[in-house]
């Protein structure tokens, strides 16, 4: 096959890829050279904003395949007997920027979007079912204090640590963030969690509250501090690299997904409020059951296009689907696709990795970039010109709790175990061993140790020592004494 001549944008043949348009050998370049033009351009505008948070990531398609029948608990298209769906998978950093090693100590994204017969249903998680914040007014200030400072643009562990000590409820986030959990060994070596309390609604049109759980199947594997630390320097880009050899190679990794499913009623005067992000459900309570499995086995064929520019928005639900009161979870609805619409343009929804496999019949129009043209025979609603119309009751009952204020009103008044040092405090004392209990303690006082300040260092301590108190002494001997 014979190599294919150079074209400009607009498929024009180009005369030359190494010499612009001159007067003479040496003289001035012409400004009617538009292929040079062209070129440094379109070089000066190939960047678009990266995104806030988890700003650096990786990703790969592939499909998810129903191996349990959980239909009785959801009557969403993608969870029914048999059913496989095409998928799109981005993994992240939370904290680092585009450049930032894939090693450092950080929560990881664990963001999915499904390619249903009714449209995209996007699942956007981490690696922990658990968050720092329970209340979507302090998400802002949260993520500015584990960024950068604004005096001289440095990260500054005295900053994060003056945020968790002052937001008592951030101790079971914490808790995981400095235990072996927080380095993964590779994407495909971590869970991913739904985190939030998601409902789910069946055919009879009974509603339940759900937890999802995606289970590696390569089995669970960390870094240690000092290996991610001599990592971040000599494979910056270990993860990233990791999944897409791991893919190319035929070695396509893959995740069972569970839920714990709790009923309706349950949520009014369970022990703590199931709404609350930094909690889990004890598995004695709510067992997990198995759903199906996700695979990833495509990489993208250009990163930019389908993995820089793929957005996902927990707001994107099938009929079977729905949110729950959580506070985190209500104020993401509106901030995901908010932040898309600024990052890459209104009209994110047709690109390639965001486009739905179904057509699409909007009454949306025209601004920057769009290129489907309006096919609806109108553009407005209600009218007589042939457009689609809304069938309310069409795909049953839409997955809300508009009839249940009190209960919801319930769920968020005190419960008898809504303290915020309970779950963490179990952690380390019944789910880590001694060596990760060290471990956790070395993380943390070493972290201390570089750059916290006294007051905050102190309440730091008295933090550890409300978790687990041997552990803080622990922490305490390790940071001089305190």
């Amino acid at each position: 096959m014979s190599t294919p001549y150079t074209t400009n944008n607009a498929g024009i043949p180009v005369e030359s890829d190494e010499h612009s348009l001159t007067v003479g050998a040496n003289g001035p370049i012409l400004l009617q050279d538009h292929y040079l033009i062209e070129k440094m351009a379109q070089f000066n505008r190939e960047r678009v904003p990266e995104r806030v948070v988890h700003a650096k990531g990786a990703g790969a398609y592939g499909f998810f395949e129903v191996t349990n029948d959980v239909s009785q608990f959801t009557k969403a298209d993608l969870f029914q007997p048999g059913k496989r769906t095409q998928m799109l998978a981005r993994f992240s950093t939370v904290a680092g920027e585009q450049g930032s090693p894939d090693t450092w100590r950080d929560p990881r994204g664990f963001a999915l979007k499904f390619y249903t017969e009714l449209g995209n249903y996007d699942l956007v998680g981490n690696n922990t079912p658990i968050f720092f914040v329970r209340d979507t007014i302090k998400f802002q200030d949260f993520i500015r204090s584990q960024k950068r400072r604004p005096d001289n643009g440095l990260r500054d562990n005295d900053m994060q640590w003056d945020f968790w000590t002052l937001s008592p409820e951030s101790a079971h986030m914490v808790t995981w963030l400095m235990g072996d959990r927080g380095i993964p060994k590779t994407y495909r070596n971590m869970n991913g969690y739904g985190s939030h309390t998601y409902m789910w609604v069946n055919g009879a049109e009974t509603k339940f509250w759900i937890k999802y759980h995606f289970k590696t199947d390569q089995g669970i594997d960390f870094l240690t501090q000092e290996e991610a630390d001599e990592l971040a320097g000599s494979e910056p880009d270990l993860h990233r690299k990791d999944l897409w050899q791991a893919i190319e190679s035929g070695n396509a990794p893959s995740w069972t997904l569970y839920v714990q499913v709790m009923p309706f009623e349950d949520a009014a005067d369970y022990r703590f409020n199931p709404f609350d992000l930094t909690k889990v459900w004890p598995h004695g309570d709510y067992p997990l059951i198995e759903v199906g499995r996700m695979t990833l086995d495509r990489n993208p064929e250009d990163f930019f296009v389908h993995i820089e520019q793929a957005a996902f928005e927990p707001s994107n639900m099938v009929p079977g689907v729905g949110p729950s009161p959580d506070k985190m979870l209500l104020g993401r609805l509106f901030s995901y696709p908010d932040t898309h619409r600024y990052r890459i343009g209104p009209n994110y929804a047709q690109l390639p990795p965001n486009r739905p496999h179904v057509p699409v019949h909007s009454y949306a129009k025209d601004g920057p970039m769009r290129y489907e043209p309006n096919r609806v025979g109108a553009v407005y609603a209600p009218n007589s010109k042939g457009g689609p119309a809304a069938v309310p009751g069409a795909f049953g009952e839409i997955a809300g709790w508009e009839a249940a204020g009190d209960m919801v009103r319930e769920a968020y008044t005190l419960h008898r175990e809504d303290d915020d040092f309970g779950q963490p405090g179990t952690m380390v004392r019944q789910v880590l061993d001694d060596a990760a209990r060290t471990r956790l303690v070395n993380n943390v006082s070493g972290h201390l140790k570089n750059g916290v300040s006294r007051p905050v260092l102190e309440r730091a301590v008295q933090y550890w020592r409300n978790i687990d108190k041997e552990t803080g002494d622990r922490i305490a001997t390790a940071v001089n004494g305190i």
